[in-house]
This record gives structure tokens, C-alpha cells and sequence, in this order.
């Protein structure tokens, strides 16, 4: 259904979860370049070991994902060392910040605590259609702006 109660056609409704699995199929690569970016930010370094601590997942499933990861183009790894972002996950993280810090503004803006909104942001981010966060941005220029 729509939202005023219409039920969708067919072909909209398949795009609308075609778009649903896309985006959880890239939503753990999003994720993990930006945890590492926010690492090497901070730490000046992005360990396994972090990633898992950060993640609240295995050491393999780190493992197992960078090495998607590193297949995919997104980073670098060397044995015992480091994991880096290549100049492509470089731009995936700066991406994935951006609309991550667009929503939990924008749903601060309308009203929602910002550990709420911080929280609220980080899923929210993966699904989010260019149109939607084009609007976020919108108004969040107009209330500064008011403001």
C-alpha cells in the first residue's frame, strides 16, 4: 500500500523491494567503510581486532567481509597489518558520512533527541532514496535559514 491506503501495482511494488534488497546487499560494505575511515581518522589505523570490538561481530566475520571488501575494490590488507581504504573506499566512506550526518541532522531538526536521531541514522541511511535525502537537505537549509 501507499501511502494514502492504495494498493501498489505489481511493478511498483517489486522496484520498491528490488531497492529494499539492493540496499541491504551494500549496507555491510557501507558500514565497514566508514567504521574504517572513522578509525583511521581517530586511531590513525583501522585493526580487525577494532572492527569486531566496533561491530560486535566475530574476528573471522571481519576477516571473511574484508576480504569481500578487498575483492570488491574498497580496501587493502596486508597480513598482521592495518586495513586501509583504496581511493574508491575513500569515496564510499565520504558518501556514506555524508547521508549519515544529512538524516540524523534532519531528524533532529524535526524533533528527535540526538542520541535517537544518531542511532535512527545509521539505518536509515542505507535506504534512503536520492530524492528523500535531497529533500532532508532542503529543509535543512531551510530551518537554518529560520534559525
Amino acid at each position: 500500500m501507499d501511502g494514502r491506503g492504495k494498493l501498489l501495482k505489481s511493478k511498483q511494488q517489486a522496484d520498491v523491494f528490488g531497492r529494499v534488497r539492493k540496499a541491504h546487499q551494500t549496507e555491510v560494505a557501507e558500514d565497514y567503510v566508514e567504521l574504517i575511515a572513522d578509525l583511521i581518522a581517530a586511531q590513525g589505523e583501522a585493526r580487525a581486532a577494532d572492527l569486531a570490538a566496533r561491530l560486535g561481530v566475530s574476528h573471522a566475520t571481519v576477516t571473511n567481509t574484508v576480504q569481500r571488501l578487498i575483492g570488491a575494490g574498497l580496501v587493502e590488507s596486508r597480513p598482521y597489518r592495518s586495513i586501509f581504504l583504496t581511493d574508491a573506499g575513500k569515496r564510499l566512506a565520504r558518501v556514506v558520512r555524508e547521508r549519515h550526518l544529512i538524516v540524523r541532522d534532519f531528524l533532529v531538526v524535526i524533533g528527535v533527541d540526538a542520541e535517537t536521531a544518531e542511532n535512527d541514522a545509521e539505518g536509515i541511511e542505507h535506504h534512503v532514496s536520492k530524492e528523500t535525502l535531497e529533500a532532508f537537505v532542503r529543509m535543512l537549509r531551510k530551518s537554518t535559514s529560520e534559525g
